[in-house]
């Protein structure tokens, strides 16, 4: 099983998944052109993506899937929750191409589950699953509850959201109250301490690699994200680098993970 980021943060997020015979890509958030020019980057050809799975309606996660899917006739799979979104915004994918998918499903050498998490709109994080492996995407969400860490627990490698610094967010001159309210509330996005708490418990449940991921341009920066987790849980006694692997996933194509 490979992963990689491909775009990951304000700008646009794509995630590239492949096990055996089978390429996916969780969300298309930057253009078609520019997907295709990542994909040869890392020697995929874009006809061989089988399908194109969406975590939800927001543009930063959609840009790219109309043009994308219709180009190269890809299926686009979606929550029935999530296409009620879809429909207005995702008019060139042809019928035959629109997929819906209950919570767990399996997709070629895929078992995949979608775990619905807190956000302004209906949004789901992945698990996905062959053998004893397996690897779970997880943004997008204004708070943790039992369920999604139950979700996600037994993951070799998790994609976890680190968006913002709650000091850098509160003191930004471009955000409206409004806005810095809606991210920081429990249907916006999930802070660094936030996301710490969340490394802890993979930490101590088997979990030996972390991407820090959806980091907010204006209220974070990778050494931020970075340190500031690694200090939270190293209150805990857990030691980055001896106990769990942290890496951060930024604008640019990240480091590739293979799960043997």
């Amino acid at each position: 099983m490979r992963i990689i980021n491909l775009a990951s943060g304000s700008d646009g997020n794509i995630t590239y998944i492949e096990n055996g015979n089978t390429k996916l890509l969780l969300d298309d958030g930057l253009s078609c052109l520019e997907t295709v020019k990542r994909l040869e980057k890392i020697d995929v050809n874009p006809n061989d993506i089988d399908a194109i799975l969406i975590s939800h309606e927001h543009s930063d996660h959609i840009k790219g899937v109309d043009v994308f899917s219709s180009k190269f006739d890809t299926p686009v799979y979606a929550h029935e929750n999530v296409w009620s979104g879809l429909d207005g915004k995702l008019k060139k994918v042809k019928n035959e191409n629109r997929k819906m998918f209950d919570n767990r499903f399996t997709f070629k050498d895929f078992d995949i589950n979608a775990i619905e998490v807190p956000h302004d709109v209906k949004c789901y994080g992945f698990s996905f699953e062959n053998e004893n492996k397996k690897i779970s995407v997880l943004t997008d969400l204004g708070h943790i509850n039992d369920n999604i860490l139950y979700s996600i627990k037994g993951s070799g490698l998790v994609y976890l959201e680190a968006n913002y610094d709650k000091n850098l967010l509160m003191k930004s001159v471009k955000y409206p109250l409004s806005l810095k309210l809606r991210i920081d509330g429990p249907r916006g996005h999930l802070s660094n301490n936030a996301s710490s708490q969340v490394v802890e418990f993979l930490a101590k449940n088997g979990t030996r690699q972390i991407v820090l991921s959806h980091l907010s341009r204006e209220n974070n920066t990778p050494l931020l994200a970075y340190n500031s987790i690694c200090e939270n849980i190293k209150k805990q006694g857990i030691i980055e680098g001896q106990d769990i692997m942290i890496d951060v996933a930024g604008p640019n194509i990240s480091t590739m993970f293979k799960l043997k």
